[in-house]
């Protein structure tokens, strides 16, 4: 080599270390989610791995799919993972399947999943085992709190139509198990009515309404929330007093909403992904349940139903929309 090409060659490598260091260091994360994310989610996510020093674009790569519908989860799966990336990440049990049935090795952490370890998602919540951990949404119990809410804004409701996703692994588990219990417990008829399309939501409504319902309990997943405009104004239509497990609903329309913030979670999230990115291993991180709650009334929607918001409600309320 002449002494000038040595010469340039040199300082062009004293000159760009830094950024050779910092393209050379960029982890990559695998985000596997059923439509878009809201975008107050979106934020608490960025802002949970900010809190780490992880900045997506700076040191972070985050590759991001949506499947339309569940039946497309496994492909896009599929195709995260043959990015090879450091972690993926998926935000409902539908994704988290998908991703831990597509492998063994890439650690996956989960957000807002319910029942992980009764799912088999997990081996047990204090030790996952295998290559998946996470945070999960509620735990088992969780829809007879819902119930006593909404007999509490509801006094005279002796019969609550349950909304529910066939499809939904959890809701299942809430068929089979929870709901007989809380009838017997709450001394309430619990009549379920079932979604797995757009168009199946304004049918279960409708039944709802056909079977004299007095209220109704809309359960969350990916086919609710993503409709979250269409499934409370199904409920006004029926006039239907409903409550709901995320504040998007009640933000959009829905009487009362109680259940995770998920904005929480999400920030919390960003504690396994840098715990993760400096080594440590999913099976060693316990799966943890939501510290936070948010129950939040809709008033406008309660005047339009002719209720009236207990006392002991709006004291217990994180948010009131008049």
């Amino acid at each position: 080599m002449k002494r000038r090409e040595f010469i340039a060659a040199s300082a062009a490598l004293l000159v760009s270390p830094r950024r050779s260091l910092a393209q050379g260091t960029r982890r990559r994360v695998g985000f596997l989610a059923m439509d878009v994310v809201e975008p107050t989610v979106q934020k608490a996510w960025l802002e949970g791995l900010r809190k780490h020093g992880w900045i997506d674009g700076r040191n972070l790569i985050i590759e991001y799919r949506y499947a339309p519908s569940p039946d497309r989860l496994p492909a896009f799966a599929a195709e995260l993972v043959a990015l090879s990336p450091d972690l993926l990440i998926a935000p409902n049990p539908p994704a988290a399947a998908a991703l831990k049935s597509a492998t063994a090795s890439i650690p996956i952490v989960f957000v807002a999943a319910s029942f992980p370890e009764r799912l088999g998602l997990v081996q047990s919540m204090s030790h996952p085992g295998g290559n998946i951990t996470g945070l999960a949404a509620v735990a088992p119990g969780f829809v007879g709190k819902l119930i006593e809410l909404l007999r509490e804004m509801v006094p005279t409701a002796s019969k609550i139509a349950v909304l529910v996703n066939p499809g939904t692994p959890g809701h299942r588990l809430i068929v089979a198990e929870e709901l007989p219990q809380t009838a017997r417990n709450l001394g309430v008829a619990l009549p379920i009515v079932e979604a797995t399309t757009v168009e199946e939501l304004d049918v279960a409504f409708a039944s709802a309404a056909a079977e004299h319902a007095d209220a109704i309990s809309v359960l969350g997943d990916a086919l609710t929330v993503n409709n979250a405009p269409r499934v409370t104004a199904l409920a006004a239509k029926h006039r239907l007093p409903a409550i709901y497990l995320f504040r998007l609903f009640a933000t959009n329309g829905g009487l009362i909403s109680y259940g995770p913030d998920l904005a929480d979670l999400f920030i919390r999230a960003g504690g396994y992904v840098d715990k993760i990115l400096k080594g440590a291993k999913p099976s060693d991180l316990p799966v943890e349940l939501p510290t936070k709650f948010e129950l939040v009334i809709n008033r406008k929607t309660a005047n339009a139903l002719g209720l009236t918001v207990p006392p002991t409600l709006l004291a217990q309320a994180m948010e009131v929309i008049e």
